[in-house]
């Protein structure tokens, strides 16, 4: 037992506190991480021809119509996926026009749902979020504006690479148009 009067601990009773201390940091370090909110990019709707990667906040109010969930509908925008929709088509490379983007960057494009739907494979890295924006459609080709959207700064992020399919819709099938792909920054 201790003795009241003396003002020593034995050693068992400072690595007892010791530890208590240094799991109550932890504690206190974990919530404080937990606790940080996380910027969310609204993603436009289909008609606008823009779609964002960025899954919805979980305290944002239910939007009027529902995302597909990933693979319900073959080639509808939606949420990203890690795979081509069944059903898609490859955009042939003669049709494809991807000389605007880094070395690196994946060259993959497929159409679906009658060819009103592209399908390309993005890029994103860390807290980054692929996305895809149809910025001109002509008569001769669609020109396609693919962003990484980064997250907030003073976040922990991954040092990974990720590849996801971003769908984007057309205002009427591809057919024989060019696909131009240039990456925005």
């Amino acid at each position: 037992m201790c003795n009241p009067t003396t003002a020593s601990f034995r050693p068992s009773h400072m690595r007892y506190l010791t530890n208590v201390i240094g799991l109550g940091l932890i504690v206190v370090a974990v919530s404080a991480c937990g606790a940080q909110n996380q910027a969310v990019e609204p993603a436009a709707g289909p008609a606008s021809g823009n779609l964002s990667t960025v899954p919805p906040s979980p305290t944002a109010p239910p939007s009027s119509s529902p995302a597909p969930a990933p693979g319900s509908q073959p080639g509808v925008p939606g949420a990203p996926r890690q795979e081509v929709p069944e059903g898609s088509t490859k955009v042939p490379d003669k049709q494809l026009d991807a000389s605007a983007l880094p070395a690196d960057y994946p060259r993959e494009v497929y159409t679906s749902n009658g060819g009103t739907i592209l399908n390309i494979r993005g890029q994103e890295g860390g807290c980054g979020h692929a996305t895809a924006e149809a910025a001109q459609q002509d008569g001769t080709r669609v020109t396609v504006n693919l962003t990484e959207l980064k997250g907030q700064t003073g976040q922990m992020c991954t040092m990974d690479i990720r590849y996801p399919v971003i769908s984007v819709a057309l205002a009427a099938p591809l057919g024989e148009r060019t696909v131009v792909l240039k990456q925005m920054r």
